[in-house]
């Protein structure tokens, strides 16, 4: 490929990723804390310390705590491309010259499609006990220690509580639905991806319990501000999760309630309206408010809302390759093509960051 038409290619996928970066909701919700290089399948890591515990002094010698590292790895594991063909290198440079270009736009706004649809199917990577929906709590559990299994008595489980967060009555902390076997059966684990599956809680012997948001909750104009002051509570009653740069992101329908809500007035302020290309709506109890139709799931089944910190969500891109082919082999003209690569992570210690509304309208 001569220089010339090398240049093109850079100019060209430069302009394709800053259109991007522009709109897409992903950079804003997301980090890039992570450490190494950015290849096609390869590992990068998300480095985290170990927390130190702050001690009474009593006058004796003080005992030093170790400082341990944890490290999660992130798998570059998505591959996108593109691949067209143009009559002629000089229309690549008209293309970039011009911004509002359909060819560039056109694709930016595939590709952001993608991403964002890509970093809010994290739903799943949200804490246990973070979750705000309809609980399930009919009948009683008896929960082996070990196994995890948890055997109830009046109760009807169902497939779709997998990964849902659960708590009996004995236990200190939450765990989540590893797997479902049937309605009076079903297993439970420790709520950690980066260890082996494990239940840490003992035996639970004919108790009471919750699973999480099992089932979507009805919102409407008159309770939607009630829900986002639960998702704000969920994410105050964690210790280190900053008050600043919380966002949401809601579909369409659950969004648009705002403007109609009771009491709540809408503005956008000036300093906001660089955002409002991301789907900003508003500022309320500390979130930005960005509407997308790119949260999963639907008004029948019911939508997985995200909120939370950009400190949840590690994402790691990069424009791994580009190029133009001058000649066609058969054929007149020339053709870009790329291999844009991305992939992303919830480390164990980052999953209190978010907090997720299962809801319909």
């Amino acid at each position: 490929m001569s220089s010339y038409a090398t240049k093109l290619a850079e100019a060209f996928s430069a302009k394709l990723l800053q259109q991007m970066y522009a709109k897409a909701i992903t950079p804003y919700i997301t980090n890039e804390d992570y450490s190494g290089d950015v290849q096609q399948g390869s590992l990068v890591n998300i480095p985290a310390l170990g927390k130190i515990t702050q001690k009474t002094y009593s006058g004796a010698d003080l005992s030093p705590d170790d400082l341990t590292e944890i490290v999660a790895q992130l798998t570059v594991d998505q591959f996108k491309s593109f691949y067209f063909k143009v009559k002629s290198l000089d229309e690549y440079k008209s293309f970039i010259k011009d911004p509002a270009n359909k060819t560039i736009s056109q694709r930016a706004a595939e590709r952001r499609k993608d991403v964002d649809e890509f970093s809010l199917g994290f739903y799943g990577d949200v804490a246990a006990g973070h979750r705000v929906g309809t609980d399930y709590d009919t009948g009683t559990v008896t929960i082996t220690t070990g196994t995890g299994e948890v055997v109830g008595s009046g109760t009807t489980f169902t497939s779709a509580m997998v990964g849902r967060g659960f708590k009996a009555v004995g236990h200190t902390k939450w765990y989540r639905v590893k797997s479902y076997a049937s309605g009076t059966s079903i297993f439970i684990e420790n709520d950690s991806d980066d260890e082996a599956s494990a239940y840490d809680g003992g035996t639970i012997t004919g108790a009471a319990y919750v699973i999480e948001a099992a089932t979507p909750v009805a919102v409407t104009k008159d309770t939607i501000m009630g829900h986002l002051l639960s998702m704000k509570t969920k994410l105050d009653d964690e210790e280190g999760v900053s008050d600043e740069g919380r966002w949401t992101v809601l579909p369409p329908i659950i969004a648009n309630l705002f403007p109609i809500a009771t009491n709540v007035a809408i503005a956008v302020p000036a300093v906001y309206e660089d955002l409002v290309k991301r789907g900003f709506i508003t500022e309320l109890v500390g979130f930005k408010i960005f509407a997308s139709p790119r949260v999963n799931g639907n008004n029948t089944d019911g939508y997985h809302c995200l909120a939370g910190t950009g400190d949840w969500l590690t994402f790691a891109d990069k424009m791994l390759e580009n190029g133009i082919e001058e000649d066609l082999t058969g054929n007149f003209g020339s053709a870009y093509k790329d291999l844009y690569i991305y992939g992303g992570k919830v480390a164990d210690e980052r999953r209190k960051f978010a907090t997720e509304l299962f809801a319909k309208v």
